[in-house]
């Protein structure tokens, strides 16, 4: 697994837009979509202390960033 991992959803243009500056940056990363997979979910939920805002950034398992820009959405 990649030491940076994007917790996000499909549905979420903030999600879209990090994943992208990521690939721009040619950042390795594993994305996890926390609509489709429960347990992704709850670990981002675990890693946030119960935030739901996504985009969710974690560096070796520390969160780096919750949203992006300012901005996110909730689930």
């Amino acid at each position: 697994m990649a030491d940076l991992e994007l917790f996000g959803t499909q549905s979420c243009r903030y999600t879209a837009e990090l994943r992208e500056e990521l690939l721009w940056q040619e950042r390795e990363f594993t994305e996890h979509d926390v609509e489709a997979d429960p347990a992704a979910l709850e670990r981002m939920l675990a890693l946030t202390g119960g935030q739901r805002t996504v985009p969710v950034l974690v560096e070796n398992d520390k969160v780096v960033e919750i949203g992006w820009q300012g901005r996110g959405c909730y689930v």
